[in-house]
Parts: C-alpha cells; sequence; structure tokens
C-alpha cells in the first residue's frame, strides 16, 4: 500500500523521503504487478528516474515547485506527452510522438509531478478495446468489469502503481473505473481543465479530471490540473481551483438530495443501503437530507447521448477513418458508423437540452446530490473487443442514468467508495453539484472519509489499512 500524495509530498519537503527512493519503490511495484494488471501502456523509467533526481535537487536547494512536488503520477494515454507515444488505443497511432506536452501534462510537472507512464484505454476512449492493446484487469478480481475508457488509470490507482492518474469523462469514464475499482475521482465542470493537448472523443462532452485514493490527494491535483487555457476556446476564464485549503470546512447545513426512486433504479440492495447508510454519516455530520426528484426520462438518456457522442466522434476521427479504417476495432468502428449516419442527431441534441435544463433546476434546490456512480461491480458481460451489439450488456450494466446528466450539463461530480459487497468487492457512493462546486462537493467527501476508512481498502488484503 503507497501512502497518500498529501503525506508523501510533506516527507518530500521535510528532507524525511526522497522523490527518487518514492520513484523507485513505485517503478519496482510496476514491474511486479503491471505484468499481470495491464495498467501502463508504456513506462518511462529513466524519464521518471531523471525527473526525481532533479526533484530532489531542487529541494535540497531550497526550491519547492509546488504541491505535486517529487510525486510519482501516471497518465492516460490520451494526453500528448513530448516524445513518448500517444495512442488513444488506437492502432494507426502506434508511432505517434507528439512534439509537446499538453496542457495538463505541462500543469501537472510545473506542480513539480513526475510522470511514470501512460495508461492503457480502450480504444479512442469509448468502450471497447482494440484487439493489439492490452485490457487492464481488475485488481480485486480479473473476471469483472475494470471500468471502461479510463480503465488503466482506475486499475493503476487502486493497486499502487501511481498516487494519482488522470481519467477523461465523456459518460462515465471516471466514475466507472472508479467504482470498479474502489478508489475516488472526481469529473470538474465543464472547462475547469483544460483539453488542448487531449485526444478527443465527444468535445461537447469530454471532461478531464484527477483519480487517486482520497479526496484530500483529488482535491491536490485538481488544483494543480486546473485554470484558463486560451489555447482551449472552451476553458472556464476562471483562475485556478484552491479546493485543498477549503476541504476542512464545516459540512453542518448543506443539503444532500436524496431522491429514492432514482436510486431504486439500480439493482444492488447492498449498493443501496451503502449510499443510504453514507447519507446517515454525512448528516451526523451536520448536512440535511432533502428529498428531491430528478427530472423525468432519466432511464431513457443513453440513447440520445450515443447519437450525440457517435457524431462527435465521427468529427473528430472521420480523417483517420477514412485513410486507416482497416486498422480500427470492431467497436469503435461501429461507433463512428453510427456517429456518420446521424441517425437521431437532432432529437437527441433536444432531449439533452431539455433534461440540462430540468436537472440543473433540481440541482439549485440542494447543494449536492447523493446517488450510485454508475451501480456495483459486475462481471464481463461480454467480449471487450465485440461491436456495437454484444458489448450492449456491459453498457446496460454501467446504469449510465447516473453518470449522463452530468455529462450532458458539464457539472461536477465526486466519487468516493463508501462499503463492499458480500464478494468484498468495493461499492461507491457519487455526489453530483451546480457547476462550480467542486469546493462543496469535497468538502463533503473529505469529511466522509474522515470519518471512514473505505477509501484506505485495498485489493491486496495484507495491505489493507
Amino acid at each position: 500500500m503507497i501512502d497518500s500524495i498529501y503525506s508523501t509530498a510533506s516527507a518530500i519537503r521535510s528532507g524525511e523521503e526522497s522523490s527518487i527512493s518514492v520513484t523507485r519503490s513505485i517503478l519496482a511495484r510496476i514491474e511486479q504487478l503491471n505484468p499481470t494488471l495491464n495498467a501502463y501502456a508504456y513506462i518511462d523509467k529513466d524519464g521518471a528516474l531523471n525527473a526525481a533526481d532533479q526533484a530532489d535537487v531542487a529541494i535540497s536547494s531550497g526550491r519547492n515547485v509546488g504541491p505535486l512536488h517529487g510525486i510519482p503520477l501516471a497518465v492516460k494515454d490520451l494526453h500528448y506527452t513530448r516524445g513518448i507515444a500517444t495512442t488513444g488505443g488506437m492502432k494507426h497511432l502506434k508511432d505517434f510522438l507528439p512534439a509537446e506536452d499538453g496542457t495538463a501534462i505541462q500543469r501537472l510537472k510545473s506542480a513539480g509531478a513526475i510522470i511514470l507512464g501512460k495508461l492503457n484505454l480502450t480504444e479512442g476512449a469509448m468502450s471497447g478495446y482494440h484487439r493489439e492493446f492490452s485490457v487492464p484487469q481488475n485488481p480485486w478480481n480479473n473476471t469483472y468489469w475494470p471500468g471502461a475508457s479510463s480503465s488503466g488509470s482506475g486499475v493503476a490507482v487502486a493497486a499502487g502503481l501511481c498516487f494519482g492518474a488522470t481519467g477523461t469523462d465523456t459518460g462515465g469514464s471516471i466514475r466507472f473505473p472508479c467504482m470498479a475499482n474502489g478508489i475516488t475521482g472526481l469529473k470538474p465542470t465543464y472547462g475547469r481543465i483544460s483539453r488542448h493537448g487531449l485526444l478527443g472523443l465527444a468535445p461537447s462532452l469530454d471532461h478531464i479530471g484527477p483519480m487517486a485514493r482520497s479526496v484530500r490527494d483529488v482535491a491536490i491535483m485538481l488544483d494543480a490540473l486546473s485554470g484558463h487555457d486560451p489555447l482551449d476556446e472552451t476553458s472556464l476564464k476562471t483562475p485556478p481551483t484552491n479546493v485543498a485549503e477549503t476541504l476542512e470546512c464545516s459540512v453542518a447545513g448543506l443539503r444532500i438530495g436524496y431522491d429514492a426512486d432514482y436510486i431504486d433504479s439500480c439493482a444492488s440492495i447492498d449498493l443501496i443501503q451503502a449510499i443510504e447508510l453514507a447519507i446517515d454519516v454525512m448528516a451526523d455530520l451536520g448536512a440535511i437530507v432533502t428529498p428531491i426528484k430528478m427530472p423525468p426520462g432519466y432511464l431513457e438518456l443513453i440513447e440520445p447521448w450515443f447519437a450525440i457522442a457517435s457524431h462527435e466522434a465521427w468529427k473528430e476521427h472521420q480523417l483517420a477513418y477514412f485513410y486507416y479504417r482497416h486498422t480500427f476495432g470492431d467497436y469503435f468502428g461501429q461507433f463512428l458508423d453510427v456517429g456518420a449516419s446521424k441517425k437521431g442527431l437532432l432529437k437527441a441534441q433536444k432531449k439533452r437540452e431539455k433534461f440540462t435544463h430540468q436537472f440543473k433546476q433540481v440541482l439549485s434546490t440542494v447543494d449536492a446530490i447523493a446517488c450510485p456512480a454508475g451501480g456495483a461491480p459486475f462481471k464481463i458481460a461480454a467480449s471487450q473487443y465485440s461491436g456495437v451489439r454484444e458489448l450492449s450488456p456491459s453498457l446496460s450494466n454501467a446504469l449510465t442514468q447516473f453518470t449522463v446528466p452530468a455529462n450532458f450539463a458539464g457539472t461536477p461530480a465526486l466519487t468516493f467508495p463508501c462499503g463492499k459487497t458480500k464478494e468484498g468487492l468495493p461499492l461507491s457512493v457519487q455526489l453530483l453539484g451546480a457547476a462550480g462546486s467542486e469546493s462543496t462537493l469535497c468538502c463533503l467527501g473529505h469529511a466522509f472519509q474522515t470519518t471512514t476508512r473505505w477509501h484506505l481498502m485495498s485489493p491486496f488484503e495484507e495491505e489493507a489499512e
């Protein structure tokens, strides 16, 4: 079990620990576990060790670069990384070496982070893997779903192969792997983190966000990643967040919305009970539980999401698909074909607009809405390389009624573990909030984690704290 970003960064700053020793330890763990878990697509051992050595030199010279100084992180293989392949899980990009880092990578490095390497993902960041790429394995049980697009990030964090990782979320792919692997993650407000230098899936839905073991660590990463970027036209014209400094706020009086019918639309009794117990913990800390009603139609969101996301993805990839169509996998190829047809697109856009308006109205009445983060862990129901029809069981098990609303609205969502199944697998709760409410969501999540120990669970029993 590795320590937190917060405690390790403090130890490095004080000289109690060195970045080079921490980085070597993580690299040794990667060497031991990654051949089985397949979290990493590429490990930059030499680059990480050189950066760690420089971090220690800076500390010894009295220079502290930032809150991530000397901390080994990993990034999803959608980010442009200078001189290191950026594939997006797509065969035709296996030899693509960006000339510069994307904005998110630049900001992590500016905050002092050590980048260990690139993490595996589904092809194009959709739901199916390309046959020529490794599939991340859930460290809790390799017969269970690892969480779709940001699966490599979820597996790496849960297994202690990095202190934190970046994920992206177009329809749930930060929250799904957090749920599947028992870790903490934040899909921030749309535009909070620049997408410049990111291979996109559906630009109006895509979000970059941090994934780590605790809310505190996620907040530290968010603060480093956030802030306006003129190179991204959708970037919010706001300064970087300061969430990590506000975590100790009181939750007394914060209103948590609860829709029993919405929560009951998931099938797992274990999950419903765990979420209700989590709400009780926050209520004991002073939060006020408020009955709400989610907008009607939340069970039918996957169809309009699919139409919009597939069309935007087709626009992003149409040139490559024209020239390299034979290199695309079955699932992603079929997904792009659907997008090219524009089938149901206008109707889908109208449904999105209507639901988003109604959803924002509900969010305005509370400080957060508590609900599942995409269901409970489930066994892989179909080949992860299959076409659209064959993968539909996985899409139905990953309950998109809980994830798509925040993508449609561009509002933040925090996911963290809150229990275990009878089989010992992690269960998670999600807090949904209005645009710009990351501090409030993290305040609630941090208060929960200071009272409970679910975020300290490990898939390796001997390491559990």
